[in-house]
């Protein structure tokens, strides 16, 4: 497996030249376009992506280890396909609708100023993760572990207390609402 240290990657269009299979340790993708792209069994260290679409990207084996997400649209992506091990991802103004995080373990995991509607996060473990200033319209949660999460500034989410771990997690007294739609109340 070739190897990639400190490189940047500026405006590159891998939906037509694929990214070659490596290890990718503390490189820089900027505006690059993965559209589709397949970056399976790759290895990302300390890598960052800023302004890129990833929107279906293939990631399958893929090692994502502290990876940051910038302002990036990550449409449809399967991250549940990914390594686990090490594991660890953030995100900042990104774009994650109709993502899956099917049984992924996503202690502390950072998502910030992120549109994350329609997600799956099914199973996961987002023990202390921070959602703030997200909207989860749609998202999925269910049978999911969201201890110590914080979801103070999150809004449009809808999680069942009863079919989720939510011991310690916090929510804003004007978005609590969340927690009762499965009870059809209408609260003024």
């Amino acid at each position: 497996m070739k190897s990639f240290e400190s490189e940047e990657f500026n405006k590159v269009d891998f939906s037509k030249n694929s990214l070659e299979v490596g290890e990718y340790e503390n490189c820089s993708f900027i505006d690059c376009n993965f559209l589709n792209a397949d970056v399976s069994n790759s290895t990302f260290i300390e890598c960052q992506f800023t302004d890129c679409d990833l929107s279906m990207v293939k990631m399958n084996n893929t090692a994502l280890k502290e990876v940051q997400f910038k302002t990036c649209k990550l449409l449809g992506v399967h991250f549940n396909y990914c390594n686990d091990f090490l594991l660890s991802v953030g995100f900042v103004n990104c774009y994650l609708n109709l993502t899956s995080f099917y049984k992924m373990k996503l202690k502390g995991t950072q998502f910030i100023n992120c549109t994350i509607q329609e997600a799956d996060f099914v199973e996961a473990d987002i023990t202390s993760a921070l959602f703030e200033n997200c909207d989860l319209k749609s998202a999925v949660f269910d049978h999911t572990i969201l201890e110590k999460a914080d979801f103070s500034t999150a809004y449009n989410y809808s999680i069942d207390p009863e079919r989720n771990h939510v011991k310690k997690a916090k929510f804003s007294l004007t978005s609590v609402v969340g927690l009762l739609d499965k009870y059809n109340l209408d609260i003024l």
